[in-house]
Parts: structure tokens; C-alpha cells; sequence
């Protein structure tokens, strides 16, 4: 995949940094999945105004190693959302900043992440209604609040 996801949005900007790297030197996968996951909780808590959490990943696929220093976007959509779940599609990209093709942006990983609307006691609960049934090409409605996206923290967010 090297086209950037259409109507996405810019959820997540960080430096890969020597503590998140393997033994070969490239940046761990897992880390990568957990800055994907952290960008997903973001949009998933907006469009569902409360808490969520991740209950699947589906088809995380590594396109080329990330290396120390290379600027990690992670840029997100919804595809899907149902009564109480949505499903939101991540794209990695990176700016090579301290290598050769430092003027060209890479797509390095992409993955579906689900995500469900909780309550206060961890049980599922519906999506606010103006966001159930939305589709890959749908926009937020207006009405959803940026600084609730904003205070997200963690899986259960």
C-alpha cells in the first residue's frame, strides 16, 4: 500500500527512538502496533464521546522497518461503525529525516483496529446514534468534540 488513505486524518506524530529497537536495530513491531493503537483509541473515542476499548486488530501488515529517528505518523479513517463498535483503518508513514531519502515519505504498516463503546462498569454501550452506521468515506458529524478526543489515555480510554 503506498497511497495515503483518503479523508484521514493526522491522529498521532512521534520520533522512533534507540529504546524501541530490536536486536537488528529497526524499531520492534509491537511498538509500532501500540503507537497505532494509541492514534486508533483517539478517533475511536471521538466518534463514540466516551470510553472504548480494543477488542481486535485484523491483518497488521509490515510494508518495510522503521529506524531510529525516522518521524512515525499515523494516519486513521473510519470504516465502519455499527451499534457499538467501530472499526478504523491505520496507516504508518514515516519521514526519514536522518537518511538518504529524507524528502520522501514512507507507508511502513496498515491494519484495521475495532474498537467498542464502554460505560463506567466496562459493559458495551451504543455508539452516540449521529455515529452509528458510518461509512469509510463518511466525515464526523460537525457536533463531535475535538477535546474529548484530546484527553484520551491508554487502552481503556
Amino acid at each position: 500500500m503506498s497511497e495515503q488513505l483518503t479523508n484521514s486524518q493526522l491522529l498521532l506524530r512521534t520520533v522512533a527512538m534507540p529504546a524501541d529497537t530490536n536486536a537488528n536495530g529497526d524499531i520492534f513491531g509491537g511498538w509500532i502496533m501500540s503507537q497505532m493503537d494509541l492514534a486508533g483509541g483517539i478517533l475511536a473515542k471521538k466518534v463514540s464521546q466516551g470510553r472504548t476499548v480494543t477488542v481486535a486488530v485484523d491483518q497488521i501488515v509490515f510494508h518495510r522497518p522503521v529506524q531510529v529517528g525516522d518521524v512515525v505518523c499515523c494516519h486513521g479513517r473510519v470504516v465502519r461503525s455499527g451499534t457499538t463498535s467501530v472499526t478504523i483503518e491505520l496507516q504508518i508513514w514515516v519521514n526519514p529525516i536522518l537518511r538518504d531519502d529524507e524528502h520522501q515519505r514512507l507507508n511502513v504498516t496498515s491494519a484495521n483496529f475495532v474498537y467498542v463503546a464502554i460505560d463506567d462498569h466496562g459493559q458495551k454501550r451504543p455508539l452516540p446514534r449521529e455515529n452509528q452506521g458510518l461509512l469509510a468515506h463518511a466525515q464526523l458529524p460537525a457536533g463531535s468534540d475535538e477535546k474529548q478526543a484530546s484527553a484520551s489515555q491508554g487502552k481503556a480510554s
